[in-house]
């Protein structure tokens, strides 16, 4: 059995993805490695750029290693990617709430006499 860890590209919150394949071909003349995996008693075969593939193993221990190891990475990286989430949202709302407080503020006084607003016209 071989092990492999591959690049998510443009996955975001996600950036990789390990899985265990029965077999590989792959050829110095080619950019791409073709892993074989079984499904319901078929053979099924996924294209993956080289450039795409972290790790490719047989040492399941290692694997497992590396994937862990990734995962924990992941995890702080995606609870700081929340909390920054949760503080822009504070942030917009806090916007939101000054922008408008300060439009009701000048609705108030547009129509005095010394404010140049041709709305009061209309």
């Amino acid at each position: 059995m071989y092990y492999v860890i591959k690049k998510q590209v443009d996955k975001l919150p996600s950036t990789f993805l390990g899985f265990a394949v029965e077999k590989y071909i792959a050829s110095k003349q080619n950019k791409n490695v073709i892993f074989l995996f079984r499904k319901d008693d078929k053979v099924i075969r996924k294209w993956v750029k080289l450039e795409d593939i972290i790790l490719l193993t047989e040492d399941k221990k290692y694997f497992l290693k590396v994937m862990h190891q990734f995962k924990e990475i992941e995890d702080t990286q995606k609870k700081l990617v929340a909390e920054a989430h949760a503080n822009l949202e504070k942030s917009m709302t806090n916007f939101a709430d000054t922008m408008n407080s300060q439009i009701m503020d000048y609705e108030e006084i547009r129509d005095a006499t010394d404010v140049p607003d041709l709305l009061k016209n209309l």
